[in-house]
């Protein structure tokens, strides 16, 4: 039967190619490809040939890092164009979207005509691997579509564009039809980029779960017929689909690969004693991070978690301003040296109970209390454990139960963030540490309240804060080696000593180490912040808030700085306001604030905000936060200290 579809008119070279390959017994696969190249190469090359081969070069090992970050595979690099594979087109769209944001940072910051703009296409198609070559009519069409983007643009197919999930922060052209070299008939074009003030999902931090590929036989009886399909699919004539439909699920498990997503809502204390609820909370944590660092679930960090105490609340409304399928909620019962934990496991897409269960044992066996509240829920979520999760299960952090009460205690000063309570929970940290020398949370938590304290410019004595702070961590990490906050604490830590390359190392080790942490990826964006590596830390609060989506005003008051810092003003305005309204008492970000009213013209605005910073910290002035400052580049405090010096900061106190 004719098929009524375009099709790609081969050079007899690429004849003989399919044929060999199909009289091979080789197989094709259906892929979303990418090519890139960049607009006029040659004239570069001829203005200045060994610059423009370096940053063409440079280009392409950024586009290269970007590809693999979000789960491509680069198939070819040749001269001036890039070739590149995924399994998902909104991996492949969103990974170009990424790199075209990084590189126009990069061509900003050129003063020449030496300028690699690069564009894109990205098509769906069958595509053939012969002697390490990819081919067929996927990489065919891309080429087309990456010729019709404008410098530094991306174009896509309908079968991409039906692709995309509509959670997506995309604006989308349509160009109408456009004939294509090669092509019998016209090809629909739709141009994408970023929605003004939006921000892309970061890379997944798991490979997808996606639906078995469809393969192919390439034969040289049917190879006719075959291309006929292949480009057929390609342009979007066909609409693809994988052969099993996936499960409907709330917005987070979508966005996470289908992987089961939940939230552990605070347990209520039963003791009848509300001097206890450190310690219901406390479990509650636990198993929050417990949970979080197995990589078949998505679990919500703590803090939006925790939003919710003390209120009777609908699971299904939980569910749904969570973006979460199950919640986990319970009661900790002590009395003495006995614990009752009795927890249940619900589906709050319709509220029922998946298990309900009561755990009961000594102080001492807390922990294994815990392991078996988690399992649980792992064998009720099906999910498959890797060695190394098995092992995390099974692991006591200390024998002494009167150290944990301690840690426990000390936590919950310092979820507080109060200069005060930060001292009170340095005790109760050391306490635990004296209690149990082995204790490496314990000193991983006293080595956190001295960077939180450097941090917040809380510490009498900076250096010895710092100092103190490293010894800590360290000593943590000679007894553990998988705690985030050892990670965390010292990237803070070489932050305020300007040693920004092995800040950046520490602040991905602790992602590394605890991929589920959305503090850690929050550190991430922060320390990128001062390297002005900003779309990096976009896109790490991001995935922090896709974590913990009722996050903190921290959260806020980097983001706003970010965008302050990318000269978006009107972005940054509404961030920076809302972070001073979760956070009053913190003068920096009353001086963010300030900064972006007076880039706005708002100068009253911005005088008043520098007025309620002086009162909070009557030190403050323009010479202080040359000198405390903590960027890598001039350039950004002389951007910030201009718009300070207009909002009325003294130039000196």
């Amino acid at each position: 039967m004719p098929l009524a579809s375009p099709v790609i008119t081969l050079t007899p070279g690429e004849e003989e190619l399919v044929f060999s390959m199909a009289g091979n017994g080789l197989s094709a696969k259906l892929a979303v490809i990418l090519h890139a190249d960049v607009v006029g190469s040659t004239e570069l090359v001829r203005r200045d040939e060994k610059l423009a081969h370096a940053r063409i070069q440079e280009s392409f090992r950024s586009l290269g890092g970007v590809v693999g970050g979000y789960s491509g595979k680069v198939s070819e690099l040749r001269g001036d164009a890039l070739l590149a594979e995924f399994e998902r087109a909104s991996d492949a769209v969103c990974a170009a979207l990424a790199f075209q944001s990084t590189q126009a940072e990069y061509l900003a910051q050129l003063d020449d005509d030496i300028r690699p703009e690069v564009r894109i296409g990205i098509a769906l198609g069958e595509v053939v691997v012969a002697d390490d070559t990819v081919t067929g009519a996927g990489v065919v069409l891309a080429q087309r579509l990456e010729q019709l983007a404008a410098p530094g643009g991306l174009c896509i197919t309908p079968a991409i564009h039906e692709a995309l999930p509509a959670r997506l922060p995309l604006q989308i052209a349509n160009l109408g039809p456009h004939p294509l070299k090669g092509f019998d008939h016209e090809v629909e074009i739709y141009r994408v980029s970023l929605r003004d003030g939006e921000i892309l999902p970061p890379p997944e931090t798991e490979a997808p779960v996606v639906a078995a590929q469809r393969h192919i036989p390439v034969n040289a009886v049917v190879s006719g017929v075959m291309l006929l399909l292949i480009v057929a699919v390609s342009v979007g004539y066909f609409a693809w689909k994988p052969t099993a439909e996936p499960v409907q699920s709330p917005l987070i498990q979508e966005q996470e690969d289908y992987r089961p997503s939940i939230a552990v809502l605070p347990f209520n204390n039963m003791s009848g004693d509300p001097e206890q609820d450190y310690f219901a909370d406390g479990i509650t944590e636990d198993l929050t991070t417990d949970l979080s660092k197995i990589s078949g679930l998505f679990v919500v960090a703590r803090n939006s978690a925790f939003s919710y105490k003390g209120r009777q609340v609908d699971v299904r409304t939980v569910g749904e301003e969570l973006g979460v399928r199950f919640v986990l909620e319970g009661s900790v019962r002590r009395a003495s040296n006995q614990v009752r934990i009795n927890a249940q496991l619900i589906d709050a897409s319709t509220g029922g109970h998946i298990w309900a269960d009561r755990f009961d044992g000594a102080l001492a066996d807390v922990f294994a209390l815990q392991d078996r509240v988690n399992r649980n829920i792992v064998a009720a979520l099906q999910v498959t454990l890797t060695a190394k999760e098995e092992k995390q299960f099974s692991r006591v952090e200390t024998t002494v139960p009167e150290a944990y009460d301690l840690l426990l205690r000390g936590i919950e000063l310092y979820n507080v963030y109060t200069r005060e309570g930060m001292v009170e929970s340095r005790d109760l940290f050391q306490r635990a540490a004296e209690l149990d020398p082995n204790y490496a949370r314990a000193y991983a938590n006293i080595a956190l309240t001295h960077a939180t304290e450097v941090n917040f410019y809380w510490s009498e004595d900076r250096d010895e804060s710092i100092r103190q702070g490293l010894e800590f961590a360290s000593r943590a990490l000679a007894i553990d080696d998988d705690i985030p906050q050892i990670y965390l604490t010292r990237s803070i830590l070489h932050l305020s000593q300007r040693q920004h390359d092995a800040a950046l190392a520490a602040a991905k080790r602790t992602i590394e180490v605890h991929p589920g942490y959305a503090d850690g990826h929050a550190t991430l964006a922060f320390i990128s912040s001062y390297m002005g590596r900003y779309q990096q830390g976009l896109d790490s609060l991001a995935f922090a808030r896709r974590l913990n989506p009722q996050s903190t005003g921290v959260y806020l008051g980097i983001e706003s700085r970010i965008l302050f810092l990318l000269k978006r003003y009107q972005d940054a305005l509404p961030r920076a306001e809302e972070s001073v309204q979760r956070n009053p008492g913190f003068d920096g970000y009353r001086l963010n604030l300030a900064a972006i009213y007076a880039m706005l013209g708002r100068i009253d605005d911005a005088e008043w905000a520098v007025e309620e910073a002086l009162t909070i910290n009557p030190d403050l002035s323009l010479a202080k936060r040359r000198r405390d400052s903590l960027y890598k580049d001039p350039k950004d405090i002389d951007h910030m200290l201009q718009a300070l010096r207009q909002a009325g900061l003294p130039e000196d106190n």
